[in-house]
Formats: C-alpha cells, structure tokens, sequence
C-alpha cells in the first residue's frame, strides 16, 4: 500500500498492510512526515495518529471518527467534509486548516489551536472547546449555546459598547 504526495503523486510511504489505516498509523509509528499526503476519502476509524505531521495533507471526506489526533500538525490541511466526530484533537495545530462542512461534534478540542481555519457550516455542537484558540472563521458554524457563550466571552472579541 502507498501514502503518495497530494502534489506530486511521489511515494510518500509504502508497505505491507490489509488497509489504509493500518499503512498510515505505520508511517506514523515510524516518524514518517505525512506533510502533503493525499488521504482523501479515506477509512481512519479508531487510528492512532498522535503527534502525526499531516500538514496540508488531503483528508477532506475521510473518516476520522474516534482518531487520536492528540498533539498532531493539521496546519492548512484540506479536512473538507471530514467526519472528525468523537475525535482527540487534544492540543492539535489546526491553523488554516479547511473545515468546511466538517463534522466535529463531540471531539476533543482542548488547547487546539484553530486560528485562521475555515469552520463554515462545520458541526462544533457538544465539542471540548477548552482553552482552544478560537481565532478562527465561523459562518454557519453548528454550536450549542453553551459554545457560543464560550466564543463570545472568550477574549476574541473586544466590547465597545456595553450597553447593548
């Protein structure tokens, strides 16, 4: 099996292995840099990829559900349409990362950094929003009221009228 670059089709990693899964969380037991990778659409339930270099890699539409990203770079990932429910993103550096349509409900966003990602019509509702760096786009962004609350009172936004 083969992990190649989103750009320039080169082999990133390749071995033995009965899925994508098992290849990619191989590749990252190994400290390979997954930077560029293209993972689109692919199975990734319950992987392992703590402290993984997907930056810019193409993970839109793949299934990311209950992953351990905990600590991994995710920086200007395409994570488009990506099913991140349930996910550990514990400290994950998603900044600039596109989460257009993405489906984070209840994953694990403690101390994430999402500066500058594109949350439009992302599903955040009954996420960990602790602490994360919530410096980011939201348009049409799913939240629960306790979220909003949160990202209003966080320190993104300055009060210049308190009256209203």
């Amino acid at each position: 099996m083969e992990i190649k670059n989103r750009y320039t089709n080169k082999v990133i990693f390749e071995c033995e292995a009965e899925s994508i899964k098992v290849c990619v969380e191989k590749a990252v037991k190994n400290r390979v840099n997954l930077s560029e990778a293209d993972l689109n659409g692919a199975d990734l339930k319950w992987a392992d990829l703590s402290e993984a270099n997907l930056s810019e890699a193409n993970l839109s539409e793949a299934d990311l559900r209950w992953v351990n990203l905990s600590e991994a770079n995710l920086s200007e990932a395409d994570l488009n349409g990506a099913d991140l429910s349930e996910a550990d993103l514990w400290r994950a550096n998603l900044s600039k990362a596109d989460l257009n349509g993405a489906n984070l409900s209840k994953a694990d966003l403690w101390r994430a950094n999402l500066s500058e990602a594109d949350l439009w019509r992302a599903n955040l509702s009954e996420a960990d929003l602790s602490k994360a760096n919530l410096n980011a786009i939201y348009y049409n962004t799913k939240v629960t009221a306790k979220q909003k609350r949160q990202i209003v009172e966080s320190d993104l936004f300055e009060v210049i009228d308190s009256t209203s």
